[in-house]
C-alpha cells in the first residue's frame, strides 16, 4: 500500500521545484527528502522525476501522480476545514477575501448571512487584489473569495469557481450634469465625461467592445479600483459612471445620483472561488442560497422593468 507521507514528500518537491527548497519548507534534510521518494518511487515502480541539467522535472508518471496528489490533498484541506467549523459551541472563524474591484455593498449583502446562522460566527475580511486573495486561498489562509471574475486561466491554484449572480449595468450621474437636450441613453454618454472602473475590472474589459458595438465615443475623465471613490467623483459632478444594476439603489437613494440609462447587454458577474469542489462549509452556503434569492429577486424586476 502506497505511503501517503511518501506522496506528501513527493507532493512539496513538485511544488517548491527542487529537493532543497521542498526539504528547508518542511524541515528536513534533503538527503532524507530525497530518499523518502526514492521509497515512493521504488513502490510505485517508476520514476517521478528525471534531471535536467541541475533541474528536476516532472516524468509522465510523476504529472499524473501530481494531478492525483493535488486532489488527495485538497479534499484532506477540505477535511480540516469543515472539521474545525463544526459546532463546538464557540464562535466560528469564516475568513474571506474579497476582491477590491467588487462593490462594498454588494459584498456586505452577500456575506450578511454567514454571520447570521445558528451557529455563532466571527467573519473576517480581507481586501485586496484577486491574484493575492488567490495566493491566500491556495495556502488555506482564506475559506473563500469573493471576485468580480473567475480564477484566471493562466493561475496554477487548485480551486473552483462557483456562479453566485450576475447583473446588467446602470449608468448614473449627479442632476446637475444633464442637460434637458441630451439624446436618449446610450447616445447620451457621447455628450458626457465618463468615469469607469480600472482596466483591471471584468466590468472594464466587458464595457468597451459595448462602446464599440454602440459606436459610442467615450470620454474617460477618470478611472478608479474603488466603486465609492468613484461615485464620490460622481456627486461631485465630474462624470457618469456604471455600476451593478444590483446595488443601485444604493447610489440614488439620496438623490444625489440619478439613473440616466439601463443596459443588459454587458453584465457584471459575481463569482464564490473556494477550494471545495462541492460547496459544504455552512457560511459558503449561506452565502450561496442568499446571493440566488437576490438574483430571483432582480429577475422579477427587471421582468417589470423599461427596457
Amino acid at each position: 500500500m502506497m505511503n501517503h507521507k511518501h506522496l506528501f514528500y513527493f507532493w512539496k518537491v513538485a511544488k517548491a521545484g527542487s529537493v532543497a527548497r521542498a526539504a528547508e519548507a518542511i524541515a528536513i534534510t534533503p538527503q532524507t527528502l530525497s530518499g523518502q521518494i526514492g521509497l515512493l518511487e521504488e513502490s510505485l515502480d517508476t520514476e517521478l522525476f528525471a534531471k535536467q541539467g541541475r533541474s528536476l522535472v516532472l516524468t509522465e508518471a510523476g504529472k499524473l501522480a501530481l494531478d492525483y496528489a493535488d486532489e488527495l490533498f485538497a479534499l484532506s484541506a477540505e477535511l480540516e476545514v469543515m472539521i474545525k467549523h463544526h459546532p463546538k459551541g464557540r464562535p466560528t472563524e469564516f475568513r474571506v477575501g474579497v476582491s477590491d474591484a467588487v462593490p462594498k455593498s454588494l459584498a456586505c449583502q452577500l456575506l450578511q448571512p454567514a454571520i447570521g446562522g445558528e451557529q455563532p460566527t466571527r467573519i473576517v475580511c480581507r481586501e485586496w487584489q484577486l491574484d493575492r486573495l488567490l495566493g491566500q486561498l491556495a495556502v488555506h489562509q482564506l475559506d473563500l473569495v469573493i471576485s468580480d471574475a473567475p480564477i484566471p486561466a493562466s493561475y496554477s491554484v487548485r480551486a473552483y469557481n462557483h456562479r453566485l449572480l450576475e447583473s446588467g449595468l446602470s449608468f448614473l450621474a449627479a442632476p446637475a450634469l444633464l442637460a434637458d437636450h441630451l439624446p436618449p441613453f446610450p447616445d447620451c454618454l457621447n455628450a458626457l465625461p465618463l468615469l469607469l472602473p480600472g482596466e483591471d475590472s471584468a466590468i472594464r474589459g466587458s464595457l468597451e467592445p459595448w462602446f464599440e458595438r454602440k459606436r459610442l465615443r467615450a470620454r474617460i475623465v477618470g478611472e478608479f479600483d474603488d466603486t465609492a471613490l468613484m461615485a464620490a467623483f460622481a456627486r461631485a459632478g465630474t462624470g457618469a459612471f456604471p455600476v451593478p444594476t444590483i446595488v443601485e439603489e444604493e447610489f440614488t437613494a439620496d438623490g444625489s445620483l440619478t439613473v440616466i440609462g439601463r443596459t443588459r447587454e454587458v453584465a457584471a458577474n459575481y463569482y464564490a472561488i473556494s477550494v471545495e469542489r462541492r460547496l459544504t462549509h455552512p457560511c459558503v452556503l449561506a452565502i450561496t442560497q442568499s446571493a440566488q434569492r437576490m438574483s430571483e429577486v432582480r429577475g422579477c424586476e427587471d421582468a417589470n422593468a423599461s427596457p
